[in-house]
């Protein structure tokens, strides 16, 4: 991948991701979100990749929007209203389809977070299987202060990851929530002491995820994503479809004989 704004590293099926702005607290211009985009449906395709690792360089994780994409909102002025509006319409159902394409790849996507993560930052870990930080790591819904309502998935996700309560205190007082609160109210799985710790567990967890079988690992995400958009009696439905499609395989096979022969199991991609 011919990345400016995104290192991307592959090692025995693991991908490592990372914001590369540090300069600019790894905060994301427009054609970082096109990056972004660009970046996960490779991975997608990609069948070296088993699961991700999502990170930052430098000091913070993400600081979210760049605002000078704010500031060239300006491009879709015309002589029409209408057209104004359905062209600015577009750019942010854009932006939502890049946060999209981490949810949308069929391999786990795990959050490492440090410094901060804040406005667009916290969309982006919201569409994540899984996050991770370091105690001394930030979190702000920041948009309430600059005049906006997260548009890019913090109030369709995260509703479904916190507390209502939680979820309504940070999204109406873009307060700041620490690493170790932000553990205690479920927004993040761990928090470490620092992010030497972080990434030596959160490779770990990766590797085990790695070792899976991965049409399984992808089912498994799948199922998890369609429960938490529809009813159990629908998701045991499309769970029994599911299976009946996918359960004869040779990864099954695999897992019994490897069980049997007392050795791990090899799956193919």
């Amino acid at each position: 991948m011919n990345n400016k704004y995104f290192k991307v590293s592959i090692e025995n099926y693991i991908a490592e991701v990372s914001f590369n702005r540090p300069d600019k607290a790894n905060s994301l211009n427009e054609d970082g979100w096109w990056e972004l985009r660009s970046t996960f449906e490779a991975l997608h395709e990609n069948n070296e990749v088993r699961v991700i690792i999502l990170t930052g360089e430098g000091k913070h994780f993400c600081a979210g929007m760049d605002l000078q994409v704010l500031m060239n909102l300006q491009q879709f002025s015309t002589d029409c209203e209408a057209r104004k509006r359905e062209r600015l319409r577009k750019f942010i159902l854009d932006l939502q389809a890049s946060i999209s394409s981490m949810e949308q790849c069929r391999k786990p996507v795990l959050a490492a977070i440090q410094g901060s993560c804040i406005g667009g930052g916290v969309d982006i870990i919201s569409a994540c299987d899984m996050r991770y930080c370091t105690q001394d790591a930030k979190f702000s819904i920041r948009e309430i202060d600059l005049g906006l309502v997260a548009d890019m998935g913090t109030m369709q996700r995260l509703p479904t990851i916190l507390n209502p309560g939680f979820m309504a205190e940070l999204a109406y007082t873009g307060r700041n929530v620490s690493g170790k609160e932000a553990q205690q109210i479920g927004l993040v799985n761990r928090a470490y002491e620092n992010r030497e710790e972080m990434m030596e567990n959160v490779r770990g967890i990766a590797r085990t995820i790695a070792a899976k079988s991965p049409l399984v690992i992808r089912g498994t995400k799948e199922m998890l994503l369609y429960k938490r958009d529809n009813s159990v009696a629908n998701s045991l439905d499309v769970m029994a479809t599911w299976n009946a499609a996918m359960l004869m395989s040779r990864d099954i096979m695999e897992a019994f004989q490897s069980y049997m022969e007392k050795r791990p199991p090899v799956y193919k991609d």
